[in-house]
């Protein structure tokens, strides 16, 4: 099975290098795709390096500047479909996300889950050095989406995601709406109304060291009213509607 790790960046300078090395290492075959959105530290140019150490497994796609979030992520749903990669997953490059991990979800794919989620709130909350302000907001608002809109999913802003290629490749992923925090709840959303196999497995969330943190109000403001919308949307995939 063909399996990539998409890796969105910004500004990622102190971490890229160790993150390629690290899912490199890893005992089940991962390749990687980085969706630069024009880093001005030269982000782009460390995994241009990194590629001639790694032709085949390092891929990367550069964008012209802050595009958001969700965009990048559906740019490279769209690389890893087009080159046929059987299981897709979403990490943070900050290491706030274990790459170790990557290898439980994708055992969890392997089974027969369509969605696996890297969960932070499965046992009680399982995160490291954040503040306590961000952690309530974080939990509170997948309590707020699940009330909303009865997705049964903890950790509906989760990060850390593997998804199978036949889930990905039933999804209008033109139909997207949201750019920032709330993409990933709208992915897990329009997941679930088309009947696909959800997993949640616990992991630890680990607050980034190097780096600075890409999170801001405005991305909190459109989950927040994104949500609401959801509850109203019909989603329809491109093979069935829900």
């Amino acid at each position: 099975m063909r399996k990539i790790v998409i890796i969105p960046t910004y500004n990622e300078k102190e971490n890229i290098s160790m993150m390629i090395d690290k899912v490199f290492s890893l005992k089940e075959e991962f390749d990687i795709l980085i969706i630069d959105d024009n880093s001005p530290d030269g982000t782009a140019s460390i995994v241009k390096k990194e590629q001639l150490n790694h032709k085949t497994r390092l891929h990367i796609v550069e964008r012209s500047g802050k595009l958001g979030l969700g965009s990048a992520y559906i740019a490279g749903f769209k690389w890893a479909l087009e080159h046929n990669y059987d299981y897709i997953f979403e990490m943070d490059c900050d290491f706030s996300h274990n790459p170790d991990d990557l290898i439980r979800l994708y055992n969890e794919a392997v089974n027969g889950s369509d969605l696996v989620i890297g969960s932070r709130y499965i046992k009680g909350v399982n995160v490291i050095n954040w503040p306590m302000s961000r952690l309530l907001i974080s939990f509170f608002a997948s309590k707020y989406v699940k009330y909303i809109t009865g997705m049964p999913v903890k950790d509906a802003t989760a990060g850390f995601v593997c998804y199978s290629k036949e889930l990905l490749n039933s999804i209008d992923l033109e139909r997207v709406e949201m750019k920032g925090y709330g993409f990933q709840i709208e992915m897990k959303y329009t997941s679930w109304k088309l009947g696909s196999k959800i997993k949640e497995v616990s992991i630890i969330f680990t607050e980034r060291v190097q780096g600075t943190s890409k999170m801001s109000s405005s991305i909190f403001g459109e989950a927040f009213w994104g949500v609401m919308k959801l509850r109203f949307r019909r989603i329809k995939g491109k093979n069935k509607t829900a």
